[in-house]
This record gives structure tokens, sequence and C-alpha cells, in this order.
């Protein structure tokens, strides 16, 4: 009901939202049925992309087909308790996610660089 008193006004939504949300702290064992049954409640869905290696486990990317039904899902599902777990429903956002991995790998080639000219941190 919300969403389509939403839509048919004339209202403005923040820059963050999008049709992209960033779950956390999923549990393990979820399937994409499971994913769809609770995420689906809110719009149609496009896509769900389940993390699978040992760094995206328990994380999850949910495409929505319309932002609307986005923004009620994450105002919806944000610490919603799944196998007693409370879901974190963020807003994908592109440069904070790229920040992420560029630190990552600043770290790495500062560690290959310290084993290469034997310089250690630790303090003597």
């Amino acid at each position: 009901m919300a969403a389509i008193s939403l839509r048919k006004g004339n209202t403005r939504l923040p820059p963050e939202v999008n049709r992209v949300l960033y779950v956390r702290n999923l549990p393990f064992n979820i399937t994409s049925e499971e994913m769809y049954d609770i995420f689906g409640k809110y719009g149609a869905i496009r896509q769900i992309r389940i993390g699978a290696n040992k760094d995206t486990r328990g994380t999850a990317f949910v495409v929505y087909e319309d932002i609307y039904d986005a923004k009620t899902a994450v105002d919806h599902l944000s610490g919603f308790n799944v196998a007693n777990r409370y879901l974190i429903v963020l807003y994908y956002q592109q440069a904070k996610m790229s920040k992420k991995f560029d630190q990552k790998k600043k770290e790495d080639e500062i560690a290959r660089m310290q084993e290469k000219y034997g310089v250690s941190t630790k303090d003597k």
C-alpha cells in the first residue's frame, strides 16, 4: 500500500537509494528459494546472487525491477530475523565496495614489498 502511494506522488528519493540491495548476516545454509520468498513479498525481483566462497558467505545481492520495491524491502527487512540472525539490508554503493578492494590490494602490495626488502614491522 505504502509503495503504491509513493509511486503516485512526486516524491524525491535520497541519492543512495537504488534497485540493488546488499544483504549481510545471512545464515550460511539459506537457499535461493528462501531468499525469493523473503524478498519477493516486496516486489518483482530481477536477480539474487548469494555469496558462495569463504569471503562472501552470509552475504547476497538482491536486484529489484523497481526502485520503490527496493526501498520498501530495505524499510521492512532491516533487522528481520532469519534463523536466529538479524538481516542487515543496505543499498549497494559501488564507491564503498571498490574502496574496500583497493585497500586490500594496497595492504597486499605493502606486505610483498616488506617481504622483498626484509623489512619487519614488529617492535624490537
